[in-house]
């Protein structure tokens, strides 16, 4: 931690509680991370936030290159003299928000991303991650332990989010990481998040048509399905009921006790005459 400090007090830089900058200082949880990516010397890595280049360093180290997308231009130049006095030439940083970046970011060569991401962005970016035409081939993350433990949730504990990316990949808690392991410390601990991406493509039609049918489903998560999508989607409770049963499900049920497979078939049976 102390290494911590004295950078930023060298800098004159205050940790932004606003971009949700809070450094991880633990070189165990460093190097699981890394660990996790299962990383090559042929690897391509996105890392979202480096600030300080903690991580960024480890990083390097292990593979081909790095592209370090920072929104503190703060950071960037603690950055840059950090990497310059390590000797490491294998980065690229780019000064840019990351939800604009991914708008247009492009690359040959299959990637990974590996962050330590600023948590205020998370459902967000991971969504975005998993739905750009360019997706990397693994997401390592270090994400809110809460919201670890509601994307890798199963049946009768499902969420929206959970649905969303078990939709596109399958999401895996590597371990629980304590929030003394930052500093400054966040509010709340960590886990260390690995998220294969499917290779399976679903056409834009039926993508749509499935968050449709799964937004409508959660929209009042303690209502029964039957209740959910009939208004929500404007159709007849009958016709609600005989589409439910027609995929053994109870209209009783709540949208929390649906796995993926389960939205999948309504999205495959639906019929759009009310």
């Amino acid at each position: 931690m102390s290494n911590v400090k004295e950078i930023l007090r060298k800098y004159q830089v205050h940790p932004l509680k606003r971009l949700g900058q809070n450094f991880l200082i633990d070189k165990k949880v460093l190097k699981k991370i890394v660990e996790s990516a299962e990383l090559t010397k042929r690897d391509f890595v996105l890392e979202i936030g480096p600030g300080i280049g903690n991580l960024t360093v480890e990083l390097a180290k292990k593979v081909k290159k790095v592209i370090a997308v920072e929104k503190d231009k703060r950071m960037i130049e603690i950055l840059k003299e950090r990497l310059k006095e390590e000797g490491i030439e294998n980065v690229e940083i780019v000064n840019e928000n990351i939800l604009k970046f991914l708008s247009f970011f492009k690359l040959a060569t299959p990637y990974k991303v590996v962050a330590n991401i600023p948590y205020y962005l998370t459902s967000r970016l991971i969504r975005n991650l998993l739905e750009i035409k360019n997706k990397p081939k693994l997401i390592v993350l270090m994400v809110q332990k809460e919201v670890a433990q509601r994307i890798c949730a199963k049946p009768p504990k499902m969420s929206l989010l959970a649905v969303a990316v078990q939709f596109y990949a399958k999401p895996e808690i590597i371990s629980f990481v304590s929030k003394k392991s930052f500093w400054p410390p966040p509010k709340v601990d960590s886990a260390i998040i690995k998220i294969n991406p499917t290779k399976k493509f679903y056409q834009s039609h039926f993508r749509d048509l499935f968050f449709k049918i799964v937004k409508a489903g959660f929209s009042r998560p303690r209502k029964q399905l039957i209740n959910n999508l009939s208004k929500t989607l404007g159709f007849d409770k009958n016709k609600v009921k005989a589409w439910l049963l027609q995929n053994k499900i109870l209209p009783t049920q709540r949208a929390e006790s649906l796995s993926v497979e389960d939205w999948k078939k309504l999205a495959k049976t639906f019929k759009n005459e009310k």
